[in-house]
């Protein structure tokens, strides 16, 4: 198998873990949709009572409010993971900032060597007000 086919095929399969994060609710909407009368029989806390016409709705309600809780969770977890991280980065820590000693920078004069000292006077002035 050639290089290639496992860059495509690891980058095929991040992407899809990416979406299927991103897409969660859609794909538990899906998967309810599709699998209504399995969920009703096997999870329903109602078959008992079938004139409240449940049909699943109860189990599908308490997986969203599963799923919610999860993606409210989740920031909290990450920036506990990442105050977690060791200072010392080792061999992929990032370069040390250049100081090149030297003569001190200096902007120079406010306006371009070839240009009159005078010059723009006449074109940019602050407004006036209005005279009666």
């Amino acid at each position: 198998m050639c290089r290639c086919r496992v860059k495509a095929f690891f980058s095929y399969f991040l992407i899809a873990l990416v979406l299927l994060q991103t897409f969660s609710r859609e794909v538990l909407v899906v998967d309810f949709a599709l699998n209504r009368a399995a969920l009703a029989a096997r999870f329903c806390v109602n078959k008992a009572r079938p004139q409240l016409h449940c049909d699943g709705k109860c189990y599908f309600a308490k997986r969203l409010k599963q799923q919610e809780e999860r993606e409210s969770k989740a920031p909290n977890a990450l920036r506990e993971k990442l105050e977690m991280l060791p200072l010392a980065w080792g061999p992929l820590a990032p370069p040390a900032p250049v100081c090149w000693a030297g003569a001190p920078l200096s902007y120079g004069p406010g306006r371009p060597a070839w240009a009159p000292a005078g010059a723009g006077r006449g074109v940019f002035h602050p407004p006036q007000a209005p005279r009666a």
